[in-house]
């Protein structure tokens, strides 16, 4: 059994959440062959008109309203005219992959010739362009053009570092940048102080795809090869990444995911994706973002948290549906074995945590430490274990065997910006985070392990400091009750095409009262229910994954739920996805 350090005592369950309804304002004009239930969820997430609800791409930002736009063109159309070496550098992650897929195929469409592209290893390298991997795997190959895609804007050494070997530097990335940038001929980052792009929820691989739009308008303003290049080609990539990398769906957004999810449901995905959704056992017709988030980018991430992200990209690049198929069932194995050692350090963390004893109050934020743990998982155990105690949570891991660096991945929950959290650290105690970077909900650091206590104080104190009562109470939103009626598979097959739903567009959530006629425990982790509801012919099955925990249902009970299909075995069903359940 893992053993946690002092940073975790008082590690508990908090209280069931609260629920609470959305308010639905008045619902605008719709035609008549939108279910009243769909015009009710849609007014609840701020559109109120089918014209507003359309999905267009003829309705995505323009790319010259990104800052930097047309310094990073002029860099990009000048290499693409002297035949330059372009190598684009990657991250470990899923958006880093497609990015890097986005970038490479994309360029190579609009003419480029010599693309190459390298990603760092999560123990070897570090985190983006670092001098190690400019010293390991790019002197070598000599480029004359580094394009970063997902990181580069906190990478302020690694850019000097292929600066001072004479070459140019693009830096594209979407995370948030500190009080110094890094001496790049070009930056492309929405979240840039003073960007007047009016989306800030790009995806790494998001910013790269405008970049290469932005290159196509000007290769057809002068009438250059590449001018009619088909990057519609890519937004299957865009879509993947994009939901991988958990950013708030703004219309912009959707926009992209829907599209790359139109192709992948006509089956004109990239072959690697279409082979990742055949052994994640997805069906493309009816293919949604929760079957990416859940299904395919693990597969992706699977390679970056435990070998080498190379494996992915490969996977992402190849044309040959056969390679890609041999290459998505190696990242399906490398996912399971990712899944087994989550759930023993999840596992792990839970136990020695439930022996702890518990301050009253509790914890503002928690940071564990296990000598045992993998780099690669960490963000997950803490994920895993933000979800049960909705609080911040930092998971820490050697960088690798006999280390005295420790790497940790932060997960936060919804009004504590953790990567602002972090920066106060930083600043109030220079040196002690040897380095840092992320995103509101999350974000990754470094540090030395003799720091670790004075590390876990001052991060539990930049917490406090921005949580109020009302964010430490846990809370589930519902979209309202279903009518029994509503119970069916019409209802579930429009609610899963009529997304995209994700971050920031939540997908719908449920609450109703029910009767327990049966239940039962599932691997030792999940309760499978047989309910019944007035109203309604025949019982109604539901699951709730990791839902033993909560011990035996009453007889009747309210359950928090979303409604999806079931064709498990062939049968033509619904179940009901319970979040929560509380006893009538």
């Amino acid at each position: 059994m893992a053993v946690l350090e002092a940073g975790v005592q008082g590690l508990r369950v908090t209280a069931s959440p609260t629920l609470r309804r959305r308010d639905v304002p008045a619902v605008g004009d719709w035609p008549s062959h939108v279910p009243p239930l769909l015009q009710r969820l849609y007014a609840a997430r701020g559109i109120a008109s089918a014209e507003q609800a359309e999905l267009k791409l003829a309705k995505l930002l323009a790319p010259q309203k990104l800052g930097g736009i047309d310094v990073a063109v002029d860099l990009l159309h000048a290499a693409l005219r002297r035949d330059a070496h372009i190598v684009v550098v990657g991250d470990f992650d899923c958006d880093g992959a497609t990015g890097t897929a986005v970038a490479v195929r994309g360029l190579r469409l609009l003419g480029a010739r010599h693309v190459s592209y390298r990603v760092p290893h999560r123990i070897a390298h570090g985190y983006g362009l670092s001098p190690a991997l400019v010293e390991e795997e790019l002197a070598p190959i000599a480029p004359d053009l580094v394009i970063t895609v997902d990181s580069g804007i906190a990478c302020l050494p690694g850019v000097a570092a292929a600066k001072a070997r004479g070459w140019q530097v693009l830096v594209t990335d979407h995370h948030l940048p500190g009080e110094e940038l890094p001496a790049a001929d070009a930056i492309v980052n929405p979240n840039l102080r003073g960007d007047g792009f009016p989306s800030k929820a790009l995806a790494g691989v998001g910013v790269v795809f405008y970049l290469l739009l932005a290159l196509r308008a000007r290769l057809r303003d002068r009438g250059e090869p590449g001018a009619e290049a088909d990057l519609s080609s890519l937004l299957d990539l865009v879509a993947v990444g994009t939901v991988a990398d958990l950013v708030p769906l703004d219309d912009n957004n959707r926009l992209l995911v829907a599209a790359g999810l139109k192709r992948l449901r006509e089956g004109r995905g990239q072959p690697g994706v279409l082979a990742l959704s055949e052994v994640a056992q997805r069906r493309l017709p009816v293919l949604t973002a929760t079957d990416i988030g859940f299904g395919i980018g693990p597969r992706i991430n699977a390679a970056g948290r435990l070998e080498d992200m190379t494996l992915g990209i490969e996977c992402l690049l190849t044309d040959d549906a056969e390679r890609a198929m041999q290459l998505a069932k190696q990242l399906d194995a490398i996912n399971a074995e990712r899944r087994e050692l989550q759930q023993q350090m999840v596992d792990d963390a839970e136990a020695a945590a439930s022996a702890l004893p518990l301050p009253e109050g509790g914890h503002d934020a928690y940071c564990l430490r296990d000598e045992s743990w993998h780099p690669g998982v960490v963000g997950l155990v803490a994920s895993k274990l933000k979800e049960k105690l909705h609080r911040p949570v930092i998971a820490f891991a050697p960088a690798d065997a006999g280390s005295t660096t420790l790497r940790g991945s932060a997960r936060s929950i919804p009004g504590v910006h953790v990567r602002d959290a972090l920066a106060d650290v930083d600043a109030l105690h220079p040196g002690l985070i040897l380095r840092y970077g992320g995103h509101a909900m999350a974000a990754g650091l470094s540090l030395d392990a003799a720091h670790f206590d004075a590390f876990r104080h001052a991060f539990e104190a930049a917490v406090a400091r921005r949580l109020t009562d009302e964010l430490r109470e846990s809370e589930l939103w519902s979209d309202g009750e279903l009518a029994p009626q509503e119970l069916n598979r019409p209802t579930a097959e429009a609610l899963r095409l009529a997304g995209p739903w994700g971050q920031g567009f939540p997908e719908p959530l449920f609450d109703g009262e029910f009767e327990v006629r049966s239940w039962k425990v599932l691997a030792e982790r999940h309760l499978k229910f047989e309910l019944g509801m007035p109203g309604r012919l025949g019982p109604v099955n539901a699951i709730h994954f990791g839902g033993a925990a909560l011990g035996a249902p009453p007889a009747r009970v309210r359950l928090a739920f979303g409604l999806d299909l079931d064709d498990f075995r062939g049968r033509r069903d619904v179940q009901l996805l319970v979040r929560h359940w509380w006893a009538a």
